[in-house]
């Protein structure tokens, strides 16, 4: 079943990019290391140390969830890879590597990339897929093309001797096509939530040939996250009904697409640990589908999880109330209170999946006005 969400997400996402996309978008993708570290001040101070409001269901107006830094720290440890391997990947299909000297991580969130950065073998990776903007990443070539689509004759000019990859990003002919090549092609899981985040490490760690870098990072991710996950629940509200009710929306406006990510879609795991009421889940509201005003006005939302480009793209919280009249009708609608994240972080999950509640909890608590 969340195999399929997942293609589901793939689906929306590519169409929403494309939609997006400006002439010559592939030839320049959002320089990394454009953020400064103290662009996101709060985000290196304690929760309970910031401004807490007094009643997290009446914030008025928006705010921007934000990390304070956009570089991923490799593991200290520097054990060879272990190759040849052969590893079952998650199509059944019996793949050997050979060679991890020149590895391609792609996927439709960066997630596959920031893994095998955090392994520490961010320097045998050869190029990158447009969502993977993080430092270290911007001289690399981009191998997508309108959105998230895999340009074969790129990637063959990049000569990977490994390829890891997953069923968001496509055409599946290009895969094939890469294989028929004698690429060795490692298709990982493209269930991304908070709570598979070891299944995904294990994976890519295996099929590098590094399994103890694996074994620590997924140590150092746990740790990290039992940090985040204990220091937000410190302020989150005791009763029930004082803690916000949130929906996440997928938004696309060039392209007139709206989602509502529900049950099993990976944003109800970053609602539930920030300690809000998934209210999609309340409405039997499974995976991604599309928005409708029923149900939209039904899940009675106080606050809104977006995507930062998809809520540029109907020109910001005005817009979108004035494109989705609906939004109007509910308490995030009244109260004009939208979060957004970096499209390239918010359910990217992967090594950040601590910083990336911590700053999803910041925008909830102690929110800054959007910038």
């Amino acid at each position: 079943m969340r195999r399929v969400f997942a293609v589901f997400l793939a689906a929306s996402l590519a169409i929403g990019l494309a939609g997006c996309a400006q002439p010559g978008a592939d030839a320049a993708t959002p320089d990394a290391s454009a953020t400064p570290v103290d662009d996101c001040p709060q985000a290196s101070v304690a929760l309970a140390d910031l401004d807490l409001v007094d009643d997290v269901r009446a914030v008025e107006g928006g705010s921007t969830a934000c990390l304070s830094s956009h570089a991923i720290t490799p593991i200290d440890d520097d054990t060879a890879p272990d190759l040849p391997v052969t590893v079952t990947d998650s199509e059944d299909r019996e793949v050997t590597i050979t060679s991890a000297d020149r590895i391609l991580p792609i996927d439709i969130s960066g997630t596959i990339a920031s893994t095998v950065f955090a392994l520490g073998l961010g320097d045998q990776v050869v190029g990158r897929d447009a969502s993977t903007q993080f430092a270290g990443t911007e001289d690399l070539p981009v191998v997508t093309q309108s959105g998230h689509s895999l340009n074969a004759e790129a990637i063959l000019e990049l000569a990977p001797t490994v390829v890891l990859t997953d069923t968001t990003i496509g055409p599946k002919e290009v895969r094939q096509q890469l294989r028929d090549a004698g690429i060795a092609v490692v298709v990982i899981s493209s269930d991304r939530r908070i709570d598979t985040t070891d299944e995904l490490v294990t994976e890519i760690a295996g099929a590098l040939g590094v399994p103890t870098r694996g074994a620590a990072l997924i140590e150092r991710l746990a740790g990290e996250l039992d940090d985040a996950e204990a220091e937000i629940a410190e302020i989150v509200p005791a009763d029930e009904a004082d803690r916000a009710r949130m929906l996440f929306l997928y938004v696309r406006g060039s392209a007139n697409v709206y989602y509502i990510f529900g049950e099993d879609s990976g944003a109800d795991s970053l609602i539930d640990a920030v300690g809000g009421v998934d209210v999609a889940e309340e409405i039997g509201w499974e995976g991604m589908k599309p928005m409708t005003a029923e149900a939209l006005v039904a899940a009675k939302p106080d606050v809104l999880v977006m995507m930062t480009d998809g809520l540029e793209s109907v020109g910001g919280i005005d817009g979108l109330i004035e494109r989705v009249p609906a939004v109007a009708e509910t308490p995030a609608g009244t109260h004009r209170r939208v979060i957004d994240m970096a499209d390239s972080e918010i359910l990217s999950f992967g090594p950040r999946s601590a910083e990336i509640i911590s700053a999803l909890a910041r925008a909830l608590y102690a929110p800054e006005p959007a910038k």
